[in-house]
């Protein structure tokens, strides 16, 4: 048995919870929120859990922090949908877990983008702190990029966590307009006036960064594409806060 409570929260994701669920089916606890999906999610859910809530969408941080309540073990593994635990991740999981004095560990992150591993443009290892101790997370509440919060000390993990974002260009436009609304919003609680040099300045240094800097170039034509698409990204989010501001 994988030894932690896995959380996931859901939202119309059928295409993509299956597999999801399938590589954690031998966890000691799968916990499944849901946000009143109208596809077949909830179904399949319940072809591998017991333990599938609805709640009203409250946002990503309050939603996976429902999650993480209903969990009855003491270690709690956050996971999205269009992510896979592989056999290699849950070996080290189970081993590391059974002895140490960490609050929580940083998992790196495989990205894939239309179908392959994105190694460069700040793509990888991509931790981030999904694997921790129940009574001692938390998740902090942000409208967007949402994370946890831990009491004590952090280590990190070697073996990665296969995720499957944005299998489209089209796929990655849609999500970008809804985060770069949540970005703005979040904005407006510490950013100045923004003006040219944020629509300006600020999208070609994420091009730059991403393209040249963190060598996305090599990662060939998908490189690019995500480097123009994060400079967009970036451009939306500063002209939403602007437009905000009027």
């Amino acid at each position: 048995m994988f030894p932690v409570s896995v959380v996931i929260i859901t939202k119309n994701e059928e295409l993509n919870i299956r597999d999801a669920l399938k590589s954690v089916e031998d966890a000691g606890e799968i916990v499944v929120v849901d946000s009143f999906s109208s596809d077949r999610t909830v179904g399949i859910c319940r072809e591998f859990t017991d333990r599938v809530f609805q709640h009203s969408w409250e946002g990503f941080a309050r939603q996976k922090q429902k999650a993480v309540d209903y969990a009855r073990g003491p270690w709690v593994l956050i996971l999205d949908a269009d992510e896979r635990v592989t056999p290699a991740l849950k070996a080290e999981i189970a081993d590391i877990i059974s002895g140490t004095d960490c609050s929580g560990f940083y998992v790196p992150r495989e990205n894939y983008f239309i179908g392959k591993w994105i190694r460069h443009g700040g793509w990888w290892p991509d931790h981030t702190l999904r694997l921790f101790r129940k009574d001692r997370g938390r998740l902090e509440v942000r409208r967007v990029h949402e994370k946890v919060v831990v009491e004590g000390r952090t280590g990190y993990l070697r073996t990665p966590l296969k995720h499957y974002t944005y299998r489209s260009i089209s796929d990655f436009t849609k999500r970008m307009d809804i985060y770069s609304t949540l970005a703005a919003e979040e904005k407006m609680k510490t950013a100045g006036k923004t003006g040219l040099f944020s629509l300006t300045a600020r999208p070609l240094a994420t091009f730059v960064k991403m393209y040249f800097l963190r060598l996305g170039f090599l990662d060939g034509v998908r490189g690019l594409l995500l480097a123009v698409l994060y400079s967009y990204y970036t451009f939306l989010k500063y002209a939403k806060t602007w437009e905000k501001q009027l």
